[in-house]
């Protein structure tokens, strides 16, 4: 029963990656070849993609009487070294000296996956056939990512050699990025919660049903939950849990989510450095109109202060109804918020 898989209904074709930056990074990183996605804390790159489902028929959807003059090439979605199926390769490593995990390593792997400082590996195995790095310097991209995600997408800009003029914009949905005072409480409550976390359940059917049951769950676009269940979990045992022999268990298990919680140095970093982020390159912001993430004051602190003025920003839009998880609640506002505004026009 645990390892049965519930039905999911997308009809995306994609390929799997590996990534192997060792030793120029000491973490490996598991991707999909979508556009270029960034997921938010303890999830991973298979959530984008109801949003992806849903921003291909907006696409060819008739706007004005002809279709979306937007053209895109691929679409790529980078799980963090501690999601997904990036958790299980770096499993070994992050058992010990990550009590705190910091979000730069996300951006990290998206420097070194972009800029090819490593080697790529076709599926999720580092023994599968290595093939060509991807090479993104005639690409034109946009990044888009949430919560820490978005972080790890500006703070990516900080490494050499710079990537910031692969970026024709980025877009940023329900950012992670507040002053000291907001920071401070949002992780406070994000570890409490990440703590308490049930993290085992015996079959991914129990699983589903469960969490389809409890609200923070229930509101989640059925597809992402389906997706989380089928792409989040693992069989039992683990290094984590190695004497419980049955069941399935959280790939971005408990303490490691609650360590990305705990790191206040990257929000901190990108919340010193938004005027240079947003003078490097086009930056779009998403947030939501329910605060239960990021306090609303801190929102306008970002808007009016951080990034030097709302004159600084490609755009800022609300997505209303939604709350912090507003790509796993409302997979295609996300995206389709004025989307000509945001100048997605590019070949990626």
């Amino acid at each position: 029963m645990s390892s049965s898989l519930i039905v999911e209904t997308s009809s995306l074709l994609s390929e799997s990656y590996t990534f192997d930056s060792r030793p120029y990074h000491p973490l490996a990183s598991t991707v999909k070849r979508y556009w270029i996605f960034l997921h938010g804390g303890s999830f991973h790159k298979e959530h984008w993609e109801p949003v992806i489902d849903d921003l291909l028929v907006l696409l060819t959807q008739s706007q004005n009487g002809s279709k979306a003059n937007i053209k895109i090439r691929e679409m790529w979605a980078i799980d963090a070294p501690t999601s997904g199926d990036s958790a299980l390769l770096n499993e070994e490593a992050l058992r010990w000296g990550y009590e705190s995990f910091p979000w730069q390593e996300y951006g990290r792997s998206i420097h070194a996956f972009l800029t090819g400082r490593g080697r790529t590996h076709a599926g999720f195995n580092l023994q599968d056939p290595v093939v060509p790095n991807i090479d993104f310097s005639s690409h034109i991209l946009v990044g888009i990512g949430h919560s820490i995600g978005a972080v790890s997408l500006v703070l990516s800009l900080d490494y050499f050699p710079s990537i910031e003029g692969l970026f024709s914009s980025g877009i940023l949905v329900e950012p992670m990025i507040m002053n000291e005072k907001a920071a401070r409480s949002a992780a406070a409550v994000f570890t409490a919660n990440s703590v308490a976390r049930r993290d085992i359940w015996p079959s991914r059917e129990e699983a589903y049903k469960m969490l389809k049951a409890r609200h923070t769950w229930k509101i989640w676009d059925d597809r992402t939950l389906r997706i989380y269940v089928n792409h989040g979990l693992r069989p039992l045992p683990t290094l984590e849990y190695p004497d419980i022999k049955d069941g399935l268990t959280l790939k971005c298990t408990r303490k490691l989510e609650t360590a990305s919680y705990r790191d206040l140095n990257g929000c901190h970093v990108a919340y010193r450095n938004m005027r240079s982020y947003v003078s490097r390159i086009r930056l779009h912001i998403v947030y939501s109109t329910v605060n239960d993430g990021i306090p609303a004051e801190a929102k306008q602190d970002i808007i009016h202060n951080a990034t030097g003025g709302l004159q600084n920003l490609a755009s800022v839009e609300y997505i209303e109804g939604a709350a912090h998880l507003s790509p796993q609640t409302h997979p295609r506002a996300a995206l389709q918020v004025d989307t000509e505004m945001r100048g997605l026009k590019a070949k990626l």
